[in-house]
């Protein structure tokens, strides 16, 4: 026993000098360099969202490409604040309580794709607050208190796509415009849920065809207005998905009160006096072209006055400028013109041309453009082939009828003739079903209907009863044997019968 207490001593002393560390104190996952206390940091995202932070952390991983602040306290933002932050591509701070934004805020987010301002207290966008966002594609300032766009606020914002302004308390929006916005490239522009009263139909019907399918004007006081009524019907007939997917909720005022809000597309009533021709010209229709598949194309852009700028929209929302398409099946021409040598199916759709210049301001010119497989041709119809054969065939027949003449009726003295060639042939048709007798055929025969195991006949005939003497208005019965032939017609009996209840009313053939 004391000798295993000496091992134990020795093994811990050993233990002691060779200073084996202690793994209980030390962290199992080290935090990433610079990462704040409290936030998640994996890789490129950095997520610091719930905290109830009320500043922006002082120090940012540069090597952050998606920050997430959202749902904390911030209420104002400092400008160059994002200077760290080079690879930056989405920012999220919605659901905070930023009230206005400042000159700088964003100017070093050149790289931006995302940026989330919803759910904010912003009540105004001034003119420099989004600069330095060249690269933004999808804005969202949804759920604010905007009540106020400076006529240029969106001057910088080149490439963004998708604009949502949903849910505030915007009065007035420029759809002349956009308050700087180009629309070569933005597809969705929602304002849906403000308060837009008045509206400038002719701006609104000079947007291109690609944005009006993304535009959200539901649940605005509108005026109900015969122009906007006319234009908003004929969106939902064409099927634009913005305006048919919300009808229900696109609604006017009556008599300008709040309490007169109707449907623009359930109380047709209201607009019962509107005539058609007050929104004629506000839409220039589309031009419908066709072409074959294979063919080459040509598209004008018919601006109405000399163009410094030309653009173009593909049916797949691609914006064409020179030289011509990624594919390269699409070319833009010095003139502005668009050209396609091999017309395919994927051409198929709307073509805009956007054209902009001192006297034109974003013109558009739509071409619907329906691309088809060629008809296979008919093949050639020779007359020359068709006159040869059919009188060849006439030829055949004229020697058949020369050389092997048909079957006359057969008489006494040429019945040797055609004895073997049809005279003498015994004609049959199939058994006849019934067992028994009917009166008809009884008077048609030569065989007493008593005679024993009688078995109905299976060579009947079509003969015609010829008038009897005496009660059948002189009419003569004609009684024929069942196996009769035609070559000796010497052999055939007539019958008068008065009584024969099947001859009285039968004036065609009976068959037999």
């Amino acid at each position: 026993m004391a000798w295993l207490m000496l091992l134990g001593a020795l093994l811990c002393m050993l233990r002691v000098g060779l200073g084996t560390p202690d793994y209980s104190e030390a962290p199992l996952s080290p935090k990433p360099h610079n990462c704040p206390d409290q936030c998640v940091c994996a890789a490129d995202l950095l997520s610091c969202a719930g905290l109830g932070l009320q500043d922006v952390p002082a120090a940012l991983p540069v090597a952050a490409a998606d920050l997430d602040l959202s749902h904390n306290a911030l209420q104002r933002l400092h400008p160059g604040w994002l200077a760290p932050l080079s690879r930056l591509r989405a920012l999220r701070l919605g659901h905070n309580e930023l009230g206005a934004l400042g000159r700088g805020v964003f100017s070093n987010a050149s790289g931006l794709r995302l940026l989330d301002l919803s759910s904010n207290a912003l009540r105004a966008l001034g003119r420099h607050d989004l600069d330095g966002l060249g690269a933004l594609e999808m804005l969202l300032l949804f759920n604010n208190r905007l009540a106020h766009l400076d006529e240029h606020a969106f001057h910088g914002l080149g490439a963004l796509r998708r604009l949502y302004l949903g849910c505030n308390e915007l009065a007035f929006f420029s759809f002349n415009h956009l308050h700087g916005l180009g629309t070569a490239r933005l597809r969705t522009l929602d304002l849906s849920s403000n308060q837009l009263g008045h509206i400038l139909v002719p701006e609104l019907a000079a947007l291109p065809a690609f944005l009006k399918n993304g535009l959200y004007l539901h649940n605005n006081p509108l005026p109900c207005d015969c122009r906007l009524y006319h234009l908003l019907l004929r969106w939902h007939q064409r099927g634009l998905s913005a305006v048919r997917d919300f009808a229900r909720d696109y609604m006017c005022l009556a008599f300008k009160v709040p309490a007169s809000r109707v449907r623009f597309f359930e109380h047709a009533r209201v607009f019962e006096n509107c005539s058609v021709a007050t929104a004629r010209g506000l839409e220039q229709p589309e031009e419908q072209l066709h072409v074959q598949v294979g063919q080459s194309l040509r598209l004008h852009c018919n601006a109405s006055a000399p163009a410094v700028g030309t653009a173009w929209v593909s049916p797949q929302h691609e914006l064409l400028l020179a030289p011509g398409s990624r594919d390269g099946s699409i070319e833009l021409l010095a003139d502005g013109s668009l050209a396609i040598e091999n017309v395919q199916p994927q051409h198929q759709g709307i073509f805009v041309c956007l054209a902009t210049g001192p006297r034109l301001h974003n013109q558009t010119h739509e071409y619907n453009v329906s691309v088809h497989h060629p008809r296979p041709e008919p093949e050639v119809f020779s007359t020359s082939y068709t006159t040869l054969l059919g009188c060849a065939v006439g030829l055949v027949l004229v020697l058949l009828y020369l050389f092997m003449p048909p079957c006359r009726g057969c008489c006494r003295g040429c019945c040797r003739c055609c004895r073997q060639a049809c005279c003498c042939r015994h004609w049959s048709r199939a058994p006849s079903p019934l067992q028994d007798l009917s009166a008809q055929s009884s008077e048609l025969s030569t065989t007493s209907p008593d005679a024993p195991s009688r078995k109905a006949s299976t060579h009947k005939h079509v003969v015609f009863l010829e008038p009897g003497r005496r009660g059948l208005n002189g009419r003569v019965q004609l009684a024929i044997a069942e196996d009769f032939d035609l070559c000796n017609l010497g052999g055939l009996q007539f019958k008068v019968s008065s009584e024969s209840a099947s001859s009285t009313g039968s004036e065609g053939p009976v068959m037999t």
